[in-house]
């Protein structure tokens, strides 16, 4: 469960597998979650943080997102990367494929994004506890599968709220394929999770020094490229 891709004295960077929870949620039983399979591996970073739901844990993938997750394995190193994100200085890089074909090769998502009431859903419209979203993506290739077009792109969002690319991309008409919240229920590679992969993620060191760790794409969502045609 546990893909260790990077590894120091402050910090452990994961490929996080699909399907997998970052970590357990209040009321929902005893699914299995990445972070108590980390706790085990490094028990160091049981109190790290500001929560102990969420050992070590900066920031968060959904269930069915894979790609690179950071987990902090001391408190010092957690706030300073906390003030990272919070400052937006964190630059983080997904891959997506949605549906239809995005005639702009280049654009920006800015709409608030708030609760739907009554649900676990987000929204771009009316709802409780708005706040400030902004989403920007590339166009890679568009790609065709059983007379349907696709867009494979690249998506850079720019604030984490949760759920944020998935609702900006199906607000503007692009749902993510295999999205079961905010896309279409069928696609023709019937995926069983959402193509939506964390790419990359890259901040400063405190010495200066730059550092970008990247996750591979995972064997299902290469399939899905590779059994396709532009």
């Amino acid at each position: 469960m546990v893909k260790v891709i990077y590894e120091d004295k402050n910090l452990v960077a994961v490929n996080k597998e699909a399907g997998i929870l970052v970590h357990p949620v209040v009321g929902r039983g005893e699914e299995s979650s990445l972070s108590a399979e980390l706790l085990k591996k490094y028990p160091e970073i049981k109190n790290v943080g500001d929560n102990p739901e969420r050992p070590g844990i900066v920031h968060r993938l959904d269930k069915d997102t894979s790609g690179v997750l950071l987990i902090t394995r001391n408190q010092k190193f957690f706030e300073y990367l906390k003030n990272l994100f919070q400052k937006h200085e964190v630059k983080k890089t997904y891959l997506a494929l949605v549906c239809g074909k995005i005639e702009k090769k280049h654009g920006i998502i800015n709409k608030p994004i708030s609760i739907k009431s009554g649900t676990v859903r987000r929204t771009v419209y009316k709802g409780k506890l708005s706040k400030e979203a902004i989403t920007e993506y590339k166009v890679l290739k568009i790609i065709k599968k059983s007379g349907e077009v696709f867009s494979l792109i690249r998506v850079m969002p720019k604030t984490g709220r949760t759920h944020q690319i998935r609702i900006h991309l199906a607000s503007i008409g692009y749902p993510i394929v295999g999205d079961k919240l905010y896309g279409k229920k069928n696609n023709p590679w019937q995926l069983e999770r959402q193509f939506l992969h964390a790419e990359s993620v890259e901040f400063s060191l405190k010495t200066g020094e730059r550092i970008k760790i990247e996750a591979d794409l995972p064997d299902d969502l290469k399939g899905v490229i590779l059994n396709s045609h532009e």
